[in-house]
């Protein structure tokens, strides 16, 4: 009943889509997350209006679209979501646009074998693509070709906006490989609450581990909490690492494991994974967000 509802709900919307171009200044771009819509920002500049449908700190795993969403991106002339089930819960939402909205998947032009999985089943690739700069790359590449399949007219523009945001994204990326180098001679390891960050393991050639799975939805056992702490006590890990979009209980609860391991852990952070922090913030864009989490990283893990 309530999928009826849902279905009933959205029809209705979309049936409903009375403004148009012309009753705007600028098209309205809406990218699902902060992270997605600073990225089509760098694109498309002033050309267009570009908002993000979820707010600064909220967590996409956990997000659920409300009316006041489902009205926002029917009125929009563009869809930009992340895809790889990061918006786990408005796969379907996804999925109708799809036949009434012009729509981009950010991320469909990643390459299978980079992608990390924890399963076979389609829902359990890592959609955390972020935290590799290179595969960020790849989803800003794929995602201004497809605007200016959309507005053939920007092409121009996106594909110079493109490229600058690429020369910066480049240098990011330099810049992470110099710092981490730095800290793989002293045996640390990234320690946070769920595993968002393997992306930056796999790319960075550094140890990353995470109390909880690939989404926020699991919840570590007394196991995972155990085997965790006895890590951190053998390798004299000096920080772990709390994040701004979940609650930090399970990360506390090994750093009190670690001390009835006889191991002093600082708790650190909290990093920003799944969304920016407020605009105008050092962290309030993506290249920023990266940035903040590289020097809290290296400042708490480096002797």
């Amino acid at each position: 009943m309530k999928n009826l509802l849902f279905i009933f709900l959205l029809s209705s919307l979309i049936a409903c889509r009375f403004e148009t171009d012309s009753l705007r200044e600028k098209p309205l771009i809406v990218a699902t997350t902060s992270i997605l819509a600073d990225g089509v920002k760098n694109l498309v500049g002033d050309q267009a209006e570009v908002v993000s449908l979820m707010p600064a700190g909220v967590d996409p795993h956990l997000y659920k679209a409300s009316v006041r969403d489902l009205d926002l991106l029917q009125k929009a002339d563009l869809v930009i979501y992340h895809g790889l089930f990061l918006e786990g819960k408005m796969t379907e939402i996804f999925e109708k646009l799809n036949f009434s909205q012009s729509i981009i998947n950010s991320s469909e032009s990643i390459p299978e074998i980079h992608l990390i999985r924890s399963g076979p089943e389609a829902h359990s690739v890592d959609p955390h693509i972020w935290f590799d700069v290179k595969l960020w790359s790849i989803a800003m590449q794929h995602t201004a070709e497809k605007i200016s399949e959309w507005k053939p007219e920007w092409r121009s523009a996106i594909e110079q906006n493109s490229m600058l945001y690429q020369i910066q994204l480049e240098e990011l990326d330099k810049d992470i490989r110099t710092k981490v180098n730095e800290l793989k001679s002293t045996r640390q390891a990234l320690i946070t609450a769920h595993d968002a960050f393997a992306y930056f393991g796999k790319a960075y050639d550094f140890e990353v581990k995470g109390l909880q799975g690939l989404s926020t939805l699991s919840e570590p056992g007394i196991r995972d909490l155990t085997d965790l702490a006895e890590f951190v006590a053998e390798r004299k890990i000096k920080a772990v690492f709390a994040e701004q979009t979940i609650s930090p209980k399970a990360i506390e609860a090994l750093v009190a494991a670690g001390k009835n391991q006889g191991h002093q852990l600082e708790l650190a952070g909290p990093l920003y994974t799944d969304s920016l922090d407020e605009p105008n913030s050092p962290a309030g864009t993506y290249i920023g967000m990266v940035r903040t989490n590289l020097n809290i990283i290296f400042e708490s893990l480096n002797p």
